[in-house]
């Protein structure tokens, strides 16, 4: 899949899945509930044991599906995720060789960043989009709202905090995407291999995306009315 086309399914779905669990198989089992509910765009992350195996069977077998990798901290560790097949490159933080290192390989990544000085030293550095994380512990939506006032052009992923309460505030204070682990794929719909729940919990994150989107472009819909009289 090319760099263009994995950018373009994080932005049409909206949503990056975070697996952070303790087996190989619980990872596989969430990967594959999620990418059946219509959320095909996961993150495995390097804490997850033997996670590049993980990444290579999930590329190889998964049809319509995007796979990254999260946690990548130096360039090492992100060949050895390219080499088993990862799309995308993620971290909770500003790791400015990994971008360096994905912009050459021409790869999507996108860091963490958590201040505005960091926001725009990884755009400038080359990343498709800026994760920022922890969100929803140092102001939410209104912290995303105000990084999107002043950085319109870059393409922010809200993530740590997200929830079924405030997804939508996320979309509508101008994420593009949401981050979203644990609230998506429960630890204990894994261990109890509940497809059903996690089904659901995908459907509802999915609406959240598109609910916030509708009202943000009925809103700039108003307001181009009102500025045109």
């Amino acid at each position: 899949m090319k760099k263009y086309e994995v950018r373009g399914w994080i932005e049409e779905i909206g949503i990056v899945a975070s697996v952070r669990v303790y087996s190989a198989d619980d990872a596989l089992f969430a990967a594959q509930a999620l990418a059946d509910s219509g959320v095909p765009v996961v993150e495995i992350t390097l804490t997850v044991p033997t996670a590049t195996k993980v990444i290579s069977q999930l590329a190889k077998n998964t049809p319509h599906f995007v796979v990254g990798a999260g946690g990548v901290t130096d360039a090492g560790v992100a060949r050895q995720c390219l080499d088993a097949g990862a799309q995308f490159l993620t971290s909770d933080g500003l790791h400015p060789a990994v971008i360096e290192f994905a912009a050459a390989q021409d790869v999507v990544v996108f860091p963490g960043a958590l201040t505005p000085t960091e926001v725009i030293t990884a755009w400038e550095a080359k990343s498709d989009f800026v994760k920022v994380v922890p969100c929803a512990q140092i102001g939410g939506e209104s912290y995303i709202g105000s990084l999107h006032r002043m950085f319109p052009h870059i393409p922010l992923i809200a993530s740590g905090g997200v929830n079924q309460q405030n997804a939508a505030k996320f979309i509508l204070a101008g994420a593009v995407a949401l981050g979203v682990g644990r609230e998506l794929i429960p630890s204990d719909a894994i261990r109890l291999r509940q497809v059903d729940r996690i089904g659901e919990l995908a459907r509802r994150y999915l609406g959240f995306v598109k609910g916030g989107r509708e009202h943000l472009s009925a809103r700039l819909s108003r307001k181009m009315a009102v500025d045109e009289r």
